[in-house]
């Protein structure tokens, strides 16, 4: 009996290897292939030993430069939030700095603490020729870096205009799935991504107004980006981050904060809904707009966030 369970095993256990060298194979053949697609659409700048691509568009006529920040894992940033920026660049100067490890910026090893994250990204503006003051549009995790600029360099940022972004209590009490996430990496990194159907296609390529060339482009990325080493770092540091900048207070700086239902977050939508509405109310200049809808609002609601966000940034102009 034992013999036959052995021999099962070592059966089964050489299936499961020849699957995953099977899979790796292939995606590294396609990655190949891909390679030609994968072109830097901005600029490549060279921060803390690394290079980072920052994607500027627009004259900047109208006051103040707006920085959009990307939410936790999302692959593609510039194409993430091209639905939303294309509406506002003919007025406003937009830039959307990739972190590492996420978009054509390089995958890297430096830490994710908050000070390296809000150091690289300032570094990244300024070596692109991009100075402040900013309007932060902060999507999902983002929000604690945004919040964590203002409070350290209050002068460069003129307001923030959260995209469903997240708020320190969120993290206080959240659970994070560190083995699910570590499987999650493992399949990227062998190609176990590319045969789960749909898991490419973001809201970005659902619901945005994306190219179909940009939709495939971005499906390139989604298979270079996905669970990358420093998106995994973040993670380890989001509780730790959080903190600080709880600690730190509210930044005293104008907030328009869109919020979404919740579906997405990982949290029910009641609970991120309080999150975002006892944080706005205890600030002195702070709005909230709920939309019904799920976490990447920029994709589905981008024409309503569009106007009042231009009717928000003229009210600051004023």
């Amino acid at each position: 009996m034992f013999k036959r369970i052995m021999i099962l095993f070592s059966i089964v256990t050489a299936i499961l290897l020849l699957i995953i060298t099977t899979s790796y194979i292939i995606h590294q053949i396609q990655l190949s292939k891909e390679d030609q697609l994968f072109t830097p659409t901005g600029k490549m700048v060279e921060v803390n030993g690394h290079q980072m691509h920052v994607y500027i568009e627009g004259d900047g006529e109208g006051e103040g430069t707006l920085v959009f920040m990307s939410g936790g894992g999302t692959s593609s940033p510039v194409l993430d939030f091209k639905s939303l920026y294309s509406l506002l660049s003919d007025k406003y100067k937009i830039v959307v700095v990739e972190k590492a490890g996420y978009g054509f910026s390089d995958i890297s090893d430096t830490d994710r603490d908050m000070d390296t994250i809000l150091n690289e990204t300032r570094e990244a503006l300024l070596k692109s020729g991009v100075e402040g003051p900013y309007i932060l549009f902060p999507h999902s995790m983002s929000g604690i870096e945004a919040l964590h600029w203002a409070q350290v360099y209050p002068n460069e940022v003129k307001a923030i205009i959260g995209l469903d972004m997240a708020v320190p209590a969120a993290y206080k009490n959240y659970a994070i799935n560190m083995p699910l996430l570590h499987l999650s990496a493992f399949a990227a990194n062998i190609g176990f991504t590319r045969w789960i159907s749909g898991l490419s296609e973001s809201d970005a390529i659902k619901y945005g107004t994306l190219t179909d060339e940009e939709k495939e482009l971005y499906k390139v990325i989604f298979y270079r980006r996905t669970a990358t080493k420093n998106m995994m770092n973040e993670v380890k540091h989001i509780k730790k981050n959080a903190e600080k900048v709880g600690a730190a207070g509210i930044p005293n700086v104008p907030m328009l904060l869109f919020s979404s239902n919740g579906q997405g977050t990982g949290w029910n939508g009641e609970a991120w809904n309080e999150f975002q509405k006892n944080f706005i109310s205890k600030h002195k200049y702070g709005t909230l707009i709920k939309l019904d809808c799920s976490h990447y609002i920029h994709d589905i609601e981008y024409k309503r966030i569009a106007n009042e966000s231009e009717n928000y940034i003229e009210s600051l102009n004023r």
